[in-house]
């Protein structure tokens, strides 16, 4: 079963036409899709529109560039939105010292709290790590019963040993269609049960779409990228990434989606 784990059809690149990308994603063979809302005044209305789509659920928390919003009551906010039942994933959540929106500190205080809430919701993590891996690491390990998920891994031995010691999940974007890609090894390094796929749309479109919007369609092409990467048949990769996504977004409602 192919499906995007992660892609932000919230966002405002998707405002024209956010349904058109759904039927698009279905008419591509892409069975489901986790929809990530990082904007925490957007999310209870993102929510409602993944209710009205069969196969769509969402994760939603505070984004580092954000954390310096981070709060009690912000806290109590991101809560009650785990508590929705669409709601199977806590994220995208993590630092970011590229950018540093928010200063690092403060950043790590927020993904501590928010890591540490989420493993009490029995949420999986979707983490955004960049230029940070030793402190996402040391925070990661600080909540050893957190199921992890490094979202559009593209960093270094530090963040990619870890994780495969850990048992964390790895998953990739389009950037495995491209020609400047790197982390060839760490593709067909991670064992097959911790794999996923991903278009982090509308950003990262794969080859051949790059200078275009990226959108849940086209994780097709993401699967033929680590397919190629590990010498497997593409059938196969989407397979076991399909399984992995089912047992971590929709283990009560694995069965497939009847078309709408």
């Amino acid at each position: 079963m192919l499906i995007d784990t992660h892609c932000h059809l919230g966002d405002a690149a998707f405002d024209a036409d956010r349904d058109v990308a759904v039927e698009a994603m279905r008419t591509a063979g892409v069975a489901r899709a986790v929809v990530i809302e990082s904007t925490l005044a957007k999310a209870a209305g993102t929510l409602d529109w993944v209710a009205q789509h069969a196969g769509l659920v969402l994760a939603t928390g505070c984004h580092p560039h954000d954390a310096s919003r981070w709060s009690p009551g912000t806290a109590a906010a991101v809560q009650g939105l785990w508590s929705e039942p669409l709601v199977r994933a806590a994220g995208e959540m993590g630092l970011d010292y590229h950018y540093d929106h928010s200063p690092r500190e403060v950043q790590q205080r927020a993904f501590d709290e928010q890591a540490g809430l989420a493993v009490e919701a029995g949420l999986p993590l979707v983490i955004h790590a960049r230029e940070a891996d030793d402190d996402v690491v040391a925070i990661l390990r600080g909540h050893p019963d957190a199921t992890v998920i490094l979202h559009s891994f593209s960093s270094g031995p530090v963040l990619r040993d870890a994780g495969l010691d850990a048992g964390w999940y790895f998953s990739f974007s389009g950037m495995v269609t491209f020609r400047s890609w790197s982390e060839g090894d760490t593709v067909r390094a991670v064992p097959a049960d911790r794999l996923l796929v991903e278009t982090d749309s509308p950003y990262l479109a794969p080859v051949p779409h790059r200078g275009r919007r990226n959108e849940p369609a086209y994780v097709r092409e993401v699967a033929h990228g680590v397919a190629a990467l590990r010498a497997e048949p593409v059938e196969q990769v989407i397979a076991f990434t399909g399984a992995n996504a089912i047992r971590l977004f929709w283990p009560t409602d694995p069965e497939p989606v009847p078309e709408q």
